[in-house]
């Protein structure tokens, strides 16, 4: 198995910082890399890690080179160009992007790391900021065994469960059902919420006696109680999730398949950010009910 020494990680958000965090603690050699520079730097005085001022500098001798960043746009800005990861990888180097991101980048990657003698896997991941935080975040993984073999151990640093899905695309595909199933949960909760706050129920005893049943859900025990608060400062955007759920949609429509309950919530969630809504939390879902 490849000795890994040196890794890199790009994109230092509320989920790579703490991520490339880990790493640097668990004993890799890490060198960051974030748009803004500032939080770079912020970034190096938490964790006592290299900084570097461009993608390609970042990855210049690094075995594994991980993302975390916004969208596919975003993913393709840090990887072409000169100044870009692709320019920067040594033969045999691994691309690893964590990125909740379409299926068809994860083929284009794989496509252009295969043509300059690297090795790409799309890995996105789920828990969130208070997962990254924790360490303990669940990755999806696309890509071939030899390669995941290679990159599993390091990606237990912050980690607790990591599965390969399949070939490359399939650990995003894999993201979509996660996140296809979030939605899902979140409607169901909101409207049962409604209906036991209409009724008069108290909010914290239908989670204590639901939650280990049939219905519950990591959002039952972790939202319900504040979504009947109106408290929506924390947690996963709905700008964030709009974006996801246009990535399954989009997916859909090329499987030829309906995803209707996906649209809808998907809807909902557009009027709420039309409202100024797109910072809150995904469990503000309940607002577009109660309007």
């Amino acid at each position: 198995m490849m000795d890994i020494n040196k890794v890199a990680f790009i994109g230092l958000g509320v989920m790579g910082s703490p991520m490339a965090g880990y790493l640097q603690q668990k004993g890799f050699n890490t060198t960051a890399y974030n748009r803004t520079h500032s939080k770079a730097k912020a970034w190096q005085a938490l964790y006592n890690g290299k900084i570097a001022a461009t993608p390609r500098e970042a990855a210049r001798d690094a075995d594994i080179v991980f993302m975390c960043i916004g969208n596919d746009n975003d993913v393709r800005g840090v990887c072409y160009g000169d100044d870009g990861i692709l320019a920067g990888l040594k033969p045999g180097a691994i691309l690893i992007d964590h990125t909740t991101a379409s299926a068809t980048l994860a083929h284009e990657l794989e496509n252009a790391c295969h043509k300059q003698g690297n090795h790409f896997m799309d890995c996105p991941v789920s828990g969130g900021q208070s997962g990254a935080e924790k360490g303990c975040l669940t990755i999806m993984c696309g890509g071939d065994e030899k390669t995941f073999a290679v990159v599993k151990p390091v990606m237990e640093s912050y980690a607790r469960q990591i599965q390969l899905v399949g070939r490359c695309g399939a650990g995003q595909r894999c993201k979509m059902v996660n996140q296809i199933c979030i939605a899902g949960v979140l409607q169901g909760l909101s409207e049962g919420l409604l209906l036991a706050e209409t009724v008069g129920l108290d909010i914290h005893q239908v989670v204590e006696t639901l939650k280990f049943g049939a219905a519950g859900s990591w959002q039952m025990e972790n939202r319900a109680e504040t979504m009947a608060k109106n408290q929506f400062d924390f947690g996963f955007a709905i700008d964030w999730m709009r974006k996801d759920l246009g990535i399954c949609l989009e997916e859909a429509e090329r499987q030829n398949i309906d995803l209707p309950l996906t649209r809808e919530v998907d809807e909902r969630y557009a009027k709420l950010q039309q409202e100024g809504c797109g910072r809150m939390d995904t469990s503000a879902l309940i607002l577009a009910l109660k309007k």
